[in-house]
């Protein structure tokens, strides 16, 4: 009998999205390798009415851009927010009353189980459960190294954190021991395939034996990264800079300019990739932001971290979980980030250590323990 499992996503932010994504990949290897599974991956604001998606994604994404103070302090005081206090009560009718297309969908596919990789459907879907309307299971991932209280959704067949903290801390809050599993953050299966770092770094058009540092700029290539590239190569030493500027046509046409003139050989600018794996195997380090799904990334492929602007709440604990494992440094400015970059090419063995302590965190195979997590519960059902 082929099971069927749902999974079920939140693009406000890409994080959410990118873990569903790797789940559904990772199923349908099982799938072509003769596995009886099969997976419909939803993004929940495909589901919800204009008015509804524009609050609540749109929103987010304008304020964490606009206003990353605002948006630290909401995260904090939602934080601290009990689960029965009015406006929590509210939040989650609002939401409910607005998924109603979501839950018809979800009845369509009937699946066997559910993996959330956003707090907002498993909120939704506890209820469903408490009334006796959904009986199956229904998981939830965090995508972050951090557990806010708006995840600790009651009701659910299990848990998935990213770190031995994070489920230390769903312990402590109450969810039930058995229930929590300690999987990592799932990346796409490329990230645990090995990479001839001196292939790839030809077909790029790089020297793979001369240092080379990643400059991540999210999918919508957002910053001045033609103004860090030129701050960072004009420091001087023998490296090179490859900078992804996402979707952003602009950003790049900038980028390919210095390239073929004041950094040429220097600086590799790229547009958006679905192979960004194959751009950090010929990479010693990765100047980015500390996404969960992001960072997650990097520790599978062993990559260590300079960590920059991050958004006041999930990223700074997230940073801080990466500076505390000794995998990243962090830089509050251009400057600074050129001093530690020099720092670290004058310290080899120091960028060495951060490598090893990368790859010790890293769990490249994050999204197959989750599935066969699942798998195997449905199999004793």
């Amino acid at each position: 009998m082929t099971r069927r499992i749902l999974l079920l996503s939140v693009s406000a932010g890409a994080g959410h999205v990118r873990a569903a994504d790797a789940l559904e990949a990772t199923i349908s290897a099982l799938a072509a390798q003769g596995g009886q599974v099969e997976a419909l991956h939803l993004d929940v604001m495909d589901f919800v009415p204009s008015s509804f998606r524009r609050i609540y994604a749109d929103f987010y994404l304008g304020l964490i851009t606009r206003y990353p103070r605002l948006w630290g302090m909401l995260y904090r005081i939602t934080d601290d927010a009990r689960p029965d206090a009015v406006v929590q009560r509210m939040r989650r009718t609002i939401e409910r009353l607005n998924t109603r297309r979501l839950r018809a969908a979800i009845a369509d596919f009937a699946p066997d189980a559910i993996v959330c990789t956003h707090f907002l459907p498993a909120e939704m879907l506890a209820r469903q459960i408490r009334k006796g309307r959904v009986s199956a299971p229904v998981y939830l991932q965090v995508t972050d190294f951090d557990l806010h209280r708006m995840w600790l959704v009651p009701g659910m067949s299990g848990y998935f954190a990213g770190s031995p903290e994070i489920a230390h801390r769903m312990h402590a809050v109450g969810l039930p021991a058995e229930r929590v599993h300690t999987t990592g953050i799932p990346v796409m299966p490329a990230f645990a395939e090995r990479h001839d770092r001196s292939v790839l770094a030809h077909r790029f058009g790089m020297d793979p034996t001369r240092p080379a540092y990643l400059v991540m700029g999210g999918g919508a290539g957002v910053g001045a990264l033609d103004e860090l590239a030129d701050t960072l190569l004009s420091a001087g030493g023998d490296f090179q800079l490859v900078v992804l500027a996402g979707r952003n046509e602009d950003m790049l046409g900038r980028l390919r300019r210095l390239a073929a003139g004041k950094h040429a050989g220097r600086l590799f600018p790229q547009g958006y990739t679905r192979h960004v794996e194959q751009l950090m195997a010929c990479c010693d380090l990765a100047i980015t932001k500390p996404g969960g799904l992001t960072t997650s990334e990097c520790l599978a492929m062993g990559l260590p971290m300079i960590v920059n602007a991050p958004i006041p709440g999930q990223e700074e604990r997230n940073a801080d979980y990466l500076l505390e494992q000794g995998a990243a440094w962090k830089a509050i400015d251009a400057v600074a980030l050129a001093w530690r970059i020099q720092a670290l090419r004058a310290d080899p063995a120091h960028l060495a250590a951060m490598a090893a302590r990368a790859r010790a965190i890293g769990r490249p195979h994050a999204a197959r323990d989750v599935v066969d997590i699942v798998l195997a519960q449905l199999g004793h059902r």
